[in-house]
């Protein structure tokens, strides 16, 4: 029997997901599962190296790789190859659309691997131009780790591609899986070789988790028989559509990944650089888990059927507005949760013995700026899946590096002229992000012709309304539990804690959602009232995949 439930339940995750919610549960249970390993991964790199420079120049020598990465291969994939290859998989055109999916392969490897002798190369002299604040010393242990991280970033191309071709497919599930196995490979590097290779084992740790993210997927890639089809067609027709789709989106990329390594350029000219980028990537990360684990899974659900629908704008504005709320009613009320509760959060995520006070004091002040932006961060991804789904990339990349360039001028102001401190970033990131999303959504709405505003508005100020009431709900037990009951030294007690906070604060937010009829609370009730019967759920509907049964 219970090999049998096994075996469906497998089945079930192996299937192609049929509706955009039913596939963003299983992004999100992805998701948890990558952040849960990635939050070890650092709990880990901190418990043996501490808030240290050291570890602050690992965390920097992995800026540039990626930032490679991002602008080559996440463009391409993210904006322009899945709508393309979908349609042409719609259009029962399989042959044509492996030819255009090798080639894009192809073209991206050999892109890659240029720039990656480059960087291999000239790394110091990268290092010395990009973080001139860094000690001579830091520098060559920071090219030095760039070297092999660059290694691990040229395996990481084919996982991407493997990923892009599968949620085409509809499959989710295995991409996500083998996304989070990633952080496991780093996570075995550094357990087995910190004591002999130092620092120097969590970047080995990337080549070996992105061998993994590779392997793991190539079953999946076999069961939907993929045929690679080895070729440098720039003649046909899709592959013309992807170069044309993906060089705004890969602009964009690149001046936000631009950005992120000149923060790390700014946080240079500070006192201990090493260490502030510590506490200021750690604040980020948990900045960045709820967003990815909302935000992203959401998103990357819905990104197929709006590519669907693009032609149908009733069915798209029902199939956005419908993804907007849900990622909205489910971001808000995190969003002020990390705000009231972050120096708990720091403590029970990252608290180890060489992580001191004055650290955890500075990471929650952090995480407290970047905590303001996590409901537009989240919606950010949606809305510019909304443009790249109208295969329309120059409106996220006007906006983007406007804000970009915003973030990064209040970021250099906040250091240079008002002389403050890494939380001051925090601060230029938030400010930049809600611009960000307050722009692009202003310009989609023109596009389209307009959403049902009224209706929209008057949703998102409920969600809004109980949000406030729930901040009220975490502080007041928070506040009077830790002075009057619980010894917050232990960490039995800092969890109680938390969690009374925390469930007090949520409680009241279902209450007033599903008090103020706020439609999402009636939806996710449900949902969690069926949660015996999950499998039902997971397989039965089909009505969303198209947007032909949702009410505008």
């Amino acid at each position: 029997m219970v090999q049998n439930l096994f075996k469906k339940s497998l089945g079930i995750l192996l299937s192609r997901q049929t509706n955009i919610l039913t596939a963003a549960f299983i992004i999100m249970a992805t998701i948890i599962l990558s952040q849960v390993l990635g939050l070890v991964k650092q709990r880990l790199l901190i418990s043996i190296f501490g808030a240290s420079n050291t570890l602050g120049i690992y965390l920097a020598s992995s800026r540039l790789p990626d930032f490679l990465f991002q602008l080559i291969i996440a463009g391409a994939l993210s904006s322009a190859f899945i709508p393309v290859f979908s349609d042409y998989l719609e259009k029962g055109k399989k042959e044509e659309a492996y030819k255009v999916a090798s080639t894009i392969l192809i073209l991206g490897l050999i892109a890659f691997s240029i720039l990656a002798v480059i960087l291999f190369i000239f790394s110091n002299t990268f290092s010395r131009i990009l973080f001139p604040g860094f000690p001579a010393d830091q520098l060559n242990l920071l090219a030095n780790l760039m070297r092999v991280i660059i290694i691990g970033e040229l395996l990481f191309i084919f996982g991407s591609f493997f990923s892009a071709v599968l949620q085409s497919y509809n499959h989710f599930f295995i991409p996500g899986f083998a996304a989070a196995l990633y952080n496991f490979g780093i996570i075995i590097a550094i357990i087995f070789f910190h004591s002999t290779l130092g620092i120097y084992s969590a970047a080995y740790g990337v080549i070996l988790g992105a061998l993994i993210f590779v392997v793991a997927q190539i079953p999946l890639m076999a069961r939907v028989k993929f045929n690679f089809k080895p070729s440098l067609s720039f003649r046909e027709k899709g592959v013309i559509q992807i170069l044309k789709l993906m060089w705004p989106r890969t602009i964009s990329i690149g001046v936000f990944q631009l950005g992120t390594v000149i923060t790390v350029t700014l946080v240079s000219f500070l006192q201990d650089p090493g260490r502030k980028y510590v506490i200021f990537d750690i604040a980020q990360s948990l900045y960045f888990a709820p967003v990815v684990l909302i935000g992203q899974a959401i998103a990357q659900a819905a990104f197929p059927v709006l590519s669907r629908e693009k032609d149908r704008l009733e069915y798209f504005k029902a199939t956005f507005i419908t993804s907007f709320t849900q990622m909205l009613y489910l971001i808000l009320p995190l969003s002020v949760l990390f705000l009231v509760l972050r120096i708990p959060i720091v403590r029970l995520v990252y608290g180890a013995p060489k992580l001191d006070w004055a650290a955890t004091v500075l990471t929650g002040k952090t995480l407290a700026f970047f905590s303001m932006s996590i409901f537009a961060q989240s919606l950010i991804y949606l809305v510019s899946r909304g443009f790249y789904a109208l295969h329309d990339t120059k409106i996220p990349l006007f906006v983007g590096s406007l804000t970009t360039i915003l973030m990064i001028g209040l970021g250099a102001i906040f250091i240079f002229v008002y002389h403050l401190g890494v939380e001051s970033l925090a601060i230029a990131v938030s400010i930049a992000t809600i611009v960000n999303l307050l722009v692009s959504l202003f310009l989609l709405d023109i596009k389209i012709g307009g959403f049902k505003r009224l209706e929209f508005l008057l949703s998102v100020s409920k969600i809004f309304l109980a949000t406030i009431f729930t901040g009220f709900a975490l502080y007041i037990p928070i506040k009077l539990l830790d002075q009057l009951v619980f010894d917050t030294t232990r960490t039995i007690n800092l969890l109680a804690l938390t969690g009374i906070s925390s469930f007090a604060g949520l409680s009241l937010y279902l209450f007033l959602t599903w008090l103020f009829d706020v439609k999402e609370a009636s939806t996710f009730l449900l949902i969690f009232r069926k949660i015996g019967n999950w499998r039902e759920i997971l397989t039965k509907s089909e009505e969303t995949i198209d947007g032909t049964h949702i009410k505008v």
